[in-house]
């Protein structure tokens, strides 16, 4: 069965359509995947020959055309050719994508949205409420319990796949925030999500909130008073879980195969091990969705925009993730 794979450009003037086209080059022949690329249809064909990249980009006119990789523009007018970074017309531009995006998906008419960097500061200027594409998914589709995946691998194909109980908070703000229904949350869809990926095991691994998991209240007692008592929760329901245990060692042992996922506290506890690790193949995965959405986990990267020296190899993995899953759920 033929599946439809749409991916929103992001902002414009970063590196989104660059990694965008360059994926997508590396991966046309794979199989009959057809993708439509949502955003500024005039500038990525501009770009598809800046590139050299060549891929038959066609215009959208229907699920039903000819051809494999499909450009459609859901605002009115193209963008200027050049714009500066971070321009509030390239921010409007990126937030209408991913509107159109979700709500294709909700049609049912995309298989899975991969979603290309957007930068939050550029699109809050430009007048738009946003916190983040993770939130901006749950939102417009009404979704309620969903949590925030990263998933990489080393050189040696060894995997961390990090779920996160708060996302973007501040530091002082998470004791407050680590309830038991988020971290009964964070595991419960770390688990479907080695489901959905058809590993053999769902083992999952809690992080303490505080060093050494709190020393048995030492430095903290989160752990005596929330999480133990949540992990324990979990067992008793059947789920395969652990913890809490030391944020110090438990990505070691997760890289090392002991462990299928990890659900960390905070932002930077999983994102911080999981990058440094998984810097060029990461891949953001929104958890509890109605839907497939992925995203290379990088940003904007106003720096090198422009210049063709981006690596795709984050996008090559966020596309492939959701393929794999659209395979598996189908």
């Amino acid at each position: 069965m033929t599946r439809w794979i749409g991916i929103t450009l992001g902002d414009v003037t970063g590196i989104g359509p660059e990694v965008t086209l360059k994926a997508l080059a590396t991966l046309a022949s794979g199989d009959d995947t057809r993708y439509l690329l949502i955003g500024d249809t005039e500038g990525i064909h501009r770009l598809n020959k800046q590139l050299g990249t060549r891929l038959p980009l066609e215009t959208f006119s229907g699920y039903d055309g000819a051809g494999k990789f499909f450009t459609t523009r859901p605002f009115a007018r193209p963008l200027p050719v050049r714009l500066p970074p971070g321009s509030p017309a390239a921010a409007t531009a990126a937030v209408a994508a991913l509107r159109d995006g979700a709500e294709r998906c909700l049609r049912r008419e995309l298989d899975a949205v991969v979603t290309a960097p957007v930068n939050k500061e550029a699109i809050i200027r430009a007048g738009h409420k946003f916190v983040g594409q993770t939130e901006f998914f749950a939102e417009i589709s009404k979704t309620r319990r969903y949590a925030m995946m990263l998933l990489g691998h080393d050189e040696h194909n060894r995997w961390l796949r990090v779920a996160l109980v708060t996302i973007h908070t501040s530091i002082k703000s998470v004791p407050k925030k680590i309830t038991p229904d988020r971290i009964t949350l964070a595991i419960e869809l770390a688990a479907r999500a080695c489901r959905d990926l058809e590993l053999p095991r769902a083992k999952v691994a809690v992080c303490g909130l505080n060093p050494h998991a709190g020393e048995g209240g030492e430095f903290g007692d989160e752990e005596i008073k929330i999480i133990t008592p949540t992990v324990l929760a979990a067992q008793k329901r059947g789920l395969d879980v652990v913890g809490p245990l030391s944020g110090d060692t438990i990505f070691h042992h997760a890289l090392h195969g002991e462990f299928d996922a990890v659900v960390a506290m905070y932002h930077d506890q999983g994102l911080a091990p999981l990058k440094a690790v998984a810097f060029d193949t990461g891949i953001n995965w929104t958890l509890g969705l109605p839907f497939i959405r992925t995203s290379p986990d990088h940003g904007t990267a106003y720096n090198i925009a422009g210049k063709g020296i981006a690596s795709p190899s984050s996008m090559i993995s966020a596309i492939q993730l959701a393929k794999q899953l659209a395979k598996n759920t189908k």
